[in-house]
């Protein structure tokens, strides 16, 4: 059957405004059963978990729901799952932690495809510890992270290695198997900031061979807060600070304070609500469910990118940055016509919402040439559809044809 996207989109009240949302990398709009979600939860008795009270055990539910959702979702059990403010909190850190077994001499290896939030906590924890910090390039043209450049900068005396799973600004997609492999092989381990990428791929953190994944539930239709997957072994080797009252358990020991019971039943909604995108057998397991979503989806999206894509590719004047073979439906471009700025401002007068910038992909920005100012980023997302690639489409030849 294929996907659906009107069914999809009529559970989004934000698209009711008009306007045709290309700016989901920085932020996906709602649907209406995670914004009930949260609301119903607010509205309801919580308290601190516990078990004696009714408002006691809702609140103890709501976080078990929530790491059950998210394990699924990633493909880590719910002992592995770790919630925070957000994901360039639980980074910091997470490089904090690991920092505390750093020296003079150790090595941690980051990339220039990453978003700054995979870059410089790892940069800072490291200048405090005393180690190295690399920074491996990518190939600006391709927008490709060759893994031989990473294996040529690991030795013995690598801790840590940094990549995105996916670029929040060209939409590469790097192969993380290798790299973790690469970094295994030294004794290093494998971070992985799957912010950009968890939106659009079905993700298996297992399989990828990262020690650690991050994201954020605001880019999947979620609420706004950080997950952190891991192996729960793997999260009882770090000893994070903590207040001395709160409890040594994994993985509470790295959330401090309570918990937003709204925001995690809000994450558990969205993520019921992508397992349901595309229809599967009614005995089918949430991660099962959520494979097949994740399929449909993905084949939505490569199909409105492969019409869209050449269009803006035609445009006079138009640079497309985004080049890599694997990458998520994401286009970063520049004209000679009109700064980034303007095109943003021009698209927004017709109903066009496609932001400009470096969106925080500082070293990205710099080595691709577009220095702070960056450039126009188009992001699909499970509610775009053929109109509203028309839309702009029509918006960009207008303003630059």
């Amino acid at each position: 059957m294929p996907y659906d996207v009107a069914a999809v989109r009529a559970h989004f009240p934000a698209l009711r405004e008009g306007a045709a949302h290309f700016d989901g990398p920085g932020g996906s709009q709602t649907p209406d059963v995670v914004a009930e979600a949260v609301a119903r939860t607010l509205t309801s008795a919580v308290a601190n978990r516990g078990a004696v009270t009714p408002a006691e055990r809702r609140a103890d539910r709501i976080v078990h729901d929530a790491r059950s959702a998210m394990g699924d979702l990633l493909g880590v059990v719910p002992e592995g799952v770790v919630f925070g403010r957000s994901a360039t909190e639980l980074t910091f850190m997470v490089a904090r932690t690991l920092a505390q077994g750093w020296g003079p001499g150790d090595e941690v290896v980051v990339t220039r495809l990453d978003h700054d939030a995979n870059v410089r906590p790892w940069v800072i924890a490291a200048e405090h510890a005393g180690a190295a910090v690399t920074l491996a390039d990518f190939e600006p043209l391709t927008g490709e992270l060759p893994g031989v450049d990473i294996a040529h900068v690991v030795s013995e005396r690598t801790r840590l290695v940094a990549v995105t799973g996916a670029s929040n600004l060209i939409g590469t997609r790097p192969d993380l198997c290798g790299l973790a492999e690469i970094a295994h092989a030294v004794g290093a381990q494998l971070y992985v900031d799957g912010v950009h990428s968890t939106a659009h791929v079905f993700t298996d953190v297992e399989a990828s061979g990262a020690d650690f994944w991050v994201c954020s539930p605001y880019k999947f239709l979620g609420p706004h807060l950080g997950v952190l997957g891991a192996r729960p072994e793997t999260l009882e080797a770090l000893r994070p600070e903590k207040l001395k009252p709160a409890t040594d358990t994994v993985p509470e020991r790295f959330e401090l304070g309570t918990l937003p019971y709204e925001l995690l039943a809000g994450t558990t909604a969205a993520v019921d609500f992508l397992a349901g995108l595309a229809p599967s057998d009614s005995g089918a397991s949430r991660r099962e469910r959520l494979a097949s979503s994740y399929a449909a989806l993905e084949e939505h999206e490569d199909e409105l990118l492969a019409w869209l894509e050449p269009r803006i590719r035609a445009l006079p004047g138009v640079r497309v940055y985004s080049n890599a073979r694997r990458r998520t439906p994401t286009l970063l471009f520049t004209s000679d016509r009109l700064p980034p700025q303007a095109i943003r401002a021009a698209l927004a007068e017709v109903g066009v919402n496609a932001p400009a910038g470096n969106f925080y992909a500082w070293e990205t920005s710099h080595h691709l040439g577009l220095g702070a100012e960056g450039g126009v980023r188009v992001g699909l997302a499970p509610y775009t559809d053929q109109s509203d690639v028309e839309r702009l489409v029509a918006g960009l030849t207008d303003v630059l044809g």
